[in-house]
């Protein structure tokens, strides 16, 4: 897979800036770029790099202060990393490839309803009155118990586990050893027994267009469901508690998590390591800084930062006091 600079700006529609004959061969960051690579500048601040770096081209973004220089080219785009995506799935290789739809060493319980064009890797178990739809993707060691639906196109990695009455979207990419439907964490003290475990009886309802990052963890409701809402991004590493309910395109970056029964409005970003104590409402466009710990409810639109999470300039107005303390202590 090789490309011109034309080839590639065909794709991007944007402007090229400066000229090369060199084929381009591969994407690579700019610190490591050959010299038939091309790379990116999303940010003026990575514009210092491009002098040593030995990349051929650079997509950038219109306001780009420096030139290209001898043999070498920039194509100006109005987002370089949403171009970036483009050009990265020009050299993407191809997924790993099923020789049969259906391995031999599959389980299939003969209830279950499978779409067409629907592939199941080897060692899959796909249990009674699932139902599979059209183009679902389930890789080697993919466990789908009992009267889980899965919506079209939807792609699950293997060590994944779908557990029963769950429901997926179309579209949707759960990523390996991902659990979707384990239970809630529910128990309460009793003198005679210790710790009493709460049943768990609701489910999981997930949306369409959402990726579930590897190991991370959707418990069902205790009654009713944990519902994920259309277009969310979940990255690895990530715990979303039982009765939770997340709006739509909510982001969640790793190590975070969601106690029981808590709210995300649309649009919601969740950093990494930050933690969200349970019965907590988030509005729709809030930001949580990562490792913040969030203990009451957050308006629509608000940046929350520290531990426990306070609003962004509050935050920072904390922490020049406490480092002019330490300053002036050590005076």
């Amino acid at each position: 897979m090789t490309y011109s600079l034309e080839q590639i700006n065909e794709i991007l529609q944007g402007e090229i800036i400066g000229n090369t004959n060199q084929v381009i061969n591969a994407p690579e960051q700019l610190e490591r770029a050959s010299t038939s690579e091309i790379s990116f500048i999303g940010n003026k601040k990575y514009e210092k790099l491009w002098e040593t770096s030995k990349a051929c081209v650079a997509v950038v973004n219109q306001d780009i202060s420096i030139e290209p220089g001898d043999n070498r080219a920039f194509i100006k785009v109005k987002n370089a990393d949403l171009a970036m995506s483009q050009v990265l799935e020009l050299f993407a290789p191809p997924t790993p490839i099923f020789t049969t739809e259906i391995h031999p060493t599959a389980t299939i319980d003969a209830t279950a309803t499978i779409g067409k064009g629907t592939r199941i890797g080897a060692g899959c178990y796909v249990g009674p009155k699932v139902v599979l739809g059209e183009n679902v993707t389930l890789y080697s060691n993919v466990t789908v118990l009992d009267e889980c639906t899965i919506g079209k196109n939807t792609v699950i990695w293997p060590g994944a586990v779908i557990r029963e009455r769950c429901h997926l979207g179309t579209d949707c990419i759960i990523h390996p050893n991902a659990t979707i439907g384990a239970d809630g964490f529910g128990f309460r003290p009793c003198p005679e027994r210790g710790l009493v475990k709460i049943p768990q009886i609701g489910n999981v309802i997930i949306g369409n267009w959402v990726e579930i990052g590897a190991n991370s963890c959707v418990d069902r409701g205790k009654f009713s469901s944990t519902i994920v809402g259309d277009g969310c991004k979940i990255d690895n590493l990530v715990q979303i508690g039982h009765n939770s309910v997340l709006g739509r395109f909510c982001i969640m970056a790793g190590n975070s998590g969601l106690a029981g029964s808590v709210t995300l409005g649309d649009g919601v970003i969740i950093g990494g390591s930050a933690s969200i104590k349970d019965h907590t409402t988030i509005g729709s466009g809030a930001i949580v800084g990562a490792g913040s710990g969030v203990t009451g409810d957050i308006e629509a639109g608000k940046t929350m930062l520290g531990y426990p999470a306070v609003e962004a300039r509050e935050a920072l107005k904390q922490w020049a006091i406490l480092k002019r303390l330490v300053r002036d202590s050590g005076k």
